[in-house]
């Protein structure tokens, strides 16, 4: 018959035998930014016989084993193994945490080949947005067109986006910010033309910024600074049209349904002052009596023209610019201002009298 002693030992043995190895703690969800460092813990019970390993699982669901027992199987300076045989605790440090280095970390008892016992823990790198490929980078459109401006942003947490126009001026769907991934403009017009800002944030850094230009096609439009002109003979004098269009139109300056061209009697000047404005002016060369007259400014694009008037009509002073500073006048310009007292002296003569 058995004894106690020797039964005890039986019984002992054979709930060692049963017992399987267990993960009793593995770290919770780790959160961390770039450059910072990491400890992931994992502890397990009834393993003495058997690999307890580290493992990080690529997304597209390969194995890279990182360590085994207490040895590092990977030759990193940022990766460090640390084993406490008191708790029976297998922590895996990474330091200087790179982008890369986000992703399913295993902790594994394998008890048999393809029979391991496993816990899994997230390490999510906080990233700044990066605003993606796919995000629309200019637009042109003519006017009473639809517009779509899409922005999208990779980054942890998932960024935020807004929309604003240089400036701050009011966007065309109303306020100053628009907040979502698509800025949609039902019929544009060409006050909405400009530059968008598409702003992506996540608390992460100082954001992602991208500049949208926003071109709008339109027909010009001409505004004249001064519609009548008077000017004495013999002296020059600039006609003067302002013009807006996009695309940039062609510009002519018609007398007597004829097109003029630079000579000796005038001088065609054309000046774009940023993509949708032009000025241009006439120079009329030492006037003569058949110069006198309405000339006509005329701009030209791919969706229509306009045209405007300057009337140009004989004065007896002449007026200044462009006759002043003009050494050649300078005789006349005496006469004419000794003419303009005589005047000025008759006229208070007869007021007296």
């Amino acid at each position: 018959m058995l004894s106690f002693t020797l039964i005890s030992c039986l019984i002992f043995a054979l709930a060692n035998c049963q017992r399987t190895p267990t993960i009793q703690y593995i770290s919770q969800e780790q959160i961390k930014d770039i450059g910072q460092t990491v400890d992931l813990d994992c502890s397990v019970i009834y393993s003495q016989e058997y690999p307890v390993m580290w493992i990080k699982v690529e997304p597209k669901g390969n194995v890279v084993p990182i360590s085994s027992s207490s040895n590092l199987n990977i030759k990193d300076n940022r990766l460090s193994l640390r084993h406490d045989p008191t708790s029976t605790t297998y922590t895996l440090q990474i330091k200087d945490i790179q982008e890369t280095d986000a992703g399913i970390y295993r902790c594994a008892i394998y008890i048999s080949i393809g029979n391991p016992v496993s816990a899994d823990v997230h390490l999510l790198v906080r990233r700044p947005p990066v605003i993606s490929d796919n995000s629309t980078r200019s637009v042109v459109v003519s006017v009473d067109q639809a517009v779509r401006l899409e922005c999208y942003a990779e980054g942890f947490p998932h960024p935020r986006i807004s929309w604003r126009r240089e400036n701050n001026e009011m966007l065309p769907t109303g306020g100053s910010i628009y907040r979502g991934n698509v800025l949609k403009i039902a019929k544009v017009q060409k006050e909405d033309r400009g530059t968008y800002y598409c702003v992506a944030e996540n608390g992460v850094g100082k954001g992602a910024r991208r500049n949208i230009a926003v071109e709008v096609e339109f027909q010009p439009v001409i505004t004249v600074p001064r519609p009548r002109l008077g000017q004495a003979l013999q002296y020059d004098m600039d006609l003067e049209c302002h013009v807006e269009a996009y695309p940039p139109p062609a510009i002519v300056w018609i007398k007597d349904n004829v097109q003029l061209s630079n000579n000796q009697h005038y001088s065609i000047s054309i000046f774009a002052t940023a993509d949708e404005f032009t000025d241009t002016t006439l120079r009329v060369i030492t006037i003569e009596k058949r110069q006198y007259g309405k000339y006509v400014c005329k701009a030209t694009n791919k969706l229509g023209s306009a045209q405007a008037e300057v009337e140009l009509f004989e004065s007896i002073i002449p007026v200044c610019p462009p006759a002043c500073g003009q050494a050649q006048y300078g005789e006349a310009a005496q006469v004419t201002t000794s003419m303009a007292l005589l005047l000025i002296s008759s006229a208070l003569f007869l007021f007296l009298h």
